[in-house]
C-alpha cells in the first residue's frame, strides 16, 4: 500500500491551460513522449506523467507552479535523468518539467573565479570550457558527460575527485530558483564570505527538487593543477587494497583521486574496453596526485612505498596524458561495463568513515555470498564512498528480492559503522525507508516541517526523500517493484 495523495487525474481543461502557458511546441502528452520521461537511471522504477513540459523562462515555470497549487497536480523537475535514486521519476497525476534546453554558460568571471550557468549545462562541457582558460571545476560525477549542473546541485553530486576537492556543495556560491508558490528566490553571490541570515544556499543543495526548481547556478572555479601523476596498483587480496587506502590517508597525503575496483568489476571493464587489466587481481586502486612541482613527485613516491608495503603485485604509472585519461575513462565505464552482464543493474551508494573502509568492503562481499547475489563493487575509496552493484534480472521476482535483502544488509551495516545510506546519489524514492534509521525521528520530522512550510500543497516532487502524511497504514517501506505503479 502507498500514501494516498490528494491529487486527481488531470483533466483536459488543465492540460489545455498548461499547453497555453508553454506553447504547443513545448508541450507533449502522447504515450511515446510520456514514456520517455517515465523513468530515470534507477532500475525498476517508472510512472507515466500526464504531460511533459519544456518551459522557456522563469515566468513560465512560475505560472506552471501556481496552476499546480490551484488545481492540485504534482510537478517533477528533471535534467538529464541520470539519477540513481528515483529522484526524477514522476508520481501519480504529475507533469515533468524538463530543463535540458537551459544549457547556456552565462558568464565566466576570471577576476572573481566564478562561472554562472543555467541548470541544463552538462558537467563535462563546463569542465572543458573553463579548462581552455587554465581554470578548473573539480566535481566530476561518473556520468559527467551526460549529467547536468542542475541535477548535480539537486543531489549534491560527488565524483572521482571528491577526496581532495570535495563535492558539488563546496563549489556552489549562489542559486536562483522558482519556489513552489511561484516566487523567484535569489540567494548567494560572488562574495567569498557571507553569513547574513540562514544559509539558504546550502539548504537548497541536495534538496532533490523538493523545494524549488533551479534556474541559475553560480559556481566557484579554481586554477587548474599544474602537474598530475596517475598510478594503477594491482592486488591479489581485496583486504590489502583496503588497508593501502587507510595507510595513504594516515600518511597525511590527499590524492585528488583514489578509486577502487573489485574483481567482478575489473573483468567486466576488461570485457568492455580491453585495456589489459589483470583478470586475476582481486582489486585495483586507481590513484591520482596533482598540484605543483616536486610536491607531486614526492607524494607519488610515498604512495608507491605504501602500496608496495601492502603487497601490491604491480604498480603502473601513466607515462602520457592520453594513458592517464584512458585509465580514468576505464574507471568511469564501470557502471556501463557491469550493466552488460545481466538484464538489470542496481547500483547503490553506501558510505562509511574512511577508517572503516576495509570492514565495509568485507561486509559487501559477505552480503553477496549470504544472499546469493552477484555484486560488483567499486567506488571512491579515498572518501569511503562505495558503489556495490547488484547484477540481476527484474523479471525474476526471487532474484530481485534477494538483491533487496542484500542491500538492506549493506545499508544496515554501513549505519552501524557510523556511515550513511547515500554519499552522492540522494535518497529519492529508493532509499527513503532507511532515512528514519539514519537521521532519527526528530531529524525526519524537521525535514517534513521545512517541506510543508515551503511547499504548502506538496506539489513539488512529492513522495521523494520522505513521505508527507497522510500515510498508508503501517508505513510500509517502499520497494522498487512496488513503486512501479504509484
Amino acid at each position: 500500500m502507498f500514501e494516498k495523495k490528494n491529487f486527481t487525474i488531470m483533466n483536459s481543461n488543465t492540460k489545455s491551460k498548461l499547453k497555453s502557458l508553454v506553447g504547443d511546441t513545448n508541450y507533449f502528452d502522447s504515450y511515446e513522449d510520456r514514456l520517455v520521461y517515465s523513468y530515470d537511471g534507477t532500475p525498476t522504477l517508472h510512472q507515466m506523467p500526464e504531460a511533459v513540459l519544456f518551459p522557456q523562462d522563469e515566468e513560465q515555470i512560475s505560472q506552471i507552479l501556481k496552476l499546480a497549487n490551484e488545481e492540485k497536480f504534482a510537478v517533477v523537475p528533471r535534467g538529464a535523468g541520470t539519477g540513481l535514486s528515483g529522484g526524477s521519476v514522476p508520481v501519480e497525476n504529475s507533469v515533468v518539467i524538463v530543463l535540458t534546453k537551459w544549457n547556456k554558460i552565462l558568464e565566466v568571471d576570471e577576476k572573481n573565479l566564478t562561472v554562472l550557468v543555467q541548470p541544463g549545462v552538462i558537467t563535462g562541457i563546463l569542465q572543458k570550457e573553463v579548462e581552455k582558460i587554465g581554470l578548473f571545476y573539480p566535481p566530476d560525477p561518473g556520468s559527467l558527460n551526460v549529467c547536468t549542473i542542475g541535477g548535480n546541485v539537486a543531489n549534491n553530486a560527488g565524483g572521482l575527485r571528491g577526496l581532495k576537492y570535495g563535492v558539488t556543495k563546496n563549489y556552489v556560491l549562489g542559486v536562483e530558483m522558482v519556489l513552489p508558490n511561484g516566487d523567484l528566490l535569489k540567494t548567494g553571490g560572488k562574495n567569498m564570505k557571507d553569513v547574513a541570515g540562514y544559509n539558504l544556499r546550502d539548504f537548497i543543495v541536495g534538496s532533490e527538487g523538493t523545494l524549488g526548481i533551479i534556474t541559475k547556478v553560480l559556481l566557484k572555479i579554481i586554477p587548474k593543477p599544474a602537474k598530475v601523476i596517475t598510478l594503477l596498483a594491482y592486488f591479489d587480496k581485496l583486504t590489502d587494497s583496503a588497508q593501502a587506502v587507510s595507510d595513504i590517508i594516515a600518511a597525511h597525503i590527499t590524492p585528488s583521486m583514489m578509486e577502487f575496483l573489485d574483481n567482478t568489476t575489473i573483468n567486466c571493464i576488461e570485457d568492455y574496453v580491453k585495456i589489459g587489466l589483470p583478470r586475476n587481481s582481486e582489486a585495483i586502486l586507481l590513484i591520482e596526485v596533482d598540484g605543483k612541482g616536486s610536491a607531486v613527485d614526492e607524494d607519488s613516491e610515498i604512495i608507491k612505498t605504501i602500496l608496495q608495503k601492502n603487497k601490491a603485485s604491480l604498480i603502473r604509472t601513466a607515462t602520457t596524458e592520453s594513458e592517464s585519461l584512458q585509465l580514468k575513462t576505464a574507471r568511469r565505464t564501470a557502471f556501463s561495463a557491469l550493466a552488460r552482464k545481466k538484464p538489470t543493474t542496481i547500483l547503490e551508494d553506501a558510505t562509511v568513515p574512511r577508517s572503516e573502509l576495509p570492514i565495509m568492503i568485507e561486509k559487501i562481499t559477505q552480503s553477496a555470498k549470504q544472499f546469493d547475489v552477484m555484486i560488483g563493487n567499486f567506488g571512491h575509496a579515498g572518501d569511503g564512498n562505495l558503489h556495490p552493484t547488484a547484477l540481476t534480472d527484474e523479471r525474476d521476482k526471487k532474484e530481485i528480492e534477494k538483491a533487496h535483502r542484500a542491500f538492506d544488509f549493506i545499508f544496515n551495516e554501513a549505519i552501524k559503522l557510523g556511515g550513511t545510506i547515500t554519499g552522492e546519489h540522494g535518497t529519492g524514492l529508493s532509499k527513503k525507508h532507511f532515512l528514519e534509521k539514519l537521521a532519527g525521528i526528530p531529524g525526519v520530522e524537521m525535514m517534513k516541517k521545512i517541506k510543508s512550510v515551503i511547499d504548502e500543497n506538496n506539489i513539488l516532487n512529492p513522495g521523494k526523500i520522505f513521505t508527507i502524511s497522510p500515510r498508508c497504514e503501517g508505513s510500509l517501506p517502499i520497494r522498487r517493484e512496488q513503486i512501479k505503479d504509484l
